[in-house]
């Protein structure tokens, strides 16, 4: 993608089909992209990107107790993401990997928020 060139980012990391929860509690189908520098997330129809995340600004993630497929990532300075997806562990772990280098992620298992 050329979003990614011009923004810097040399790697995907992972990339799936999620489910994006918004404020007014609509589910909307979109692309979650990590790279090395960046979380995406892009709307499937269109391929137009509707968010990105500098990996720095996360400050954590929460994760369901419950056998679902829950997930939010806290971002501080902006508003928080809360998705679904089957592959969450995979998520997760992805996360932890890119974000290693800037600041060790925490990962909250909780079901306040999620």
């Amino acid at each position: 993608m050329k979003i990614l060139q011009k923004q810097g980012d040399k790697q995907v990391m992972f990339a799936d089909k999620v489910l994006k929860f918004t404020s007014s509690g609509k589910i909307k189908r979109r692309i979650l992209m990590i790279t090395d520098f960046a979380i995406y997330i892009v709307d499937p129809e269109t391929d137009a990107l509707k968010r990105r995340i500098a990996l720095a600004a996360v400050d954590k993630m929460r994760l369901s107790e419950l056998s679902d497929n829950f997930f939010s990532i806290i971002i501080p300075t902006e508003y928080d993401l809360l998705m679904a997806s089957t592959r969450k562990t995979e998520i997760v772990t992805v996360l932890v990997e890119a974000t290693k280098n800037a600041s060790e992620l925490e990962v909250v298992f909780s079901n306040r928020g999620c």
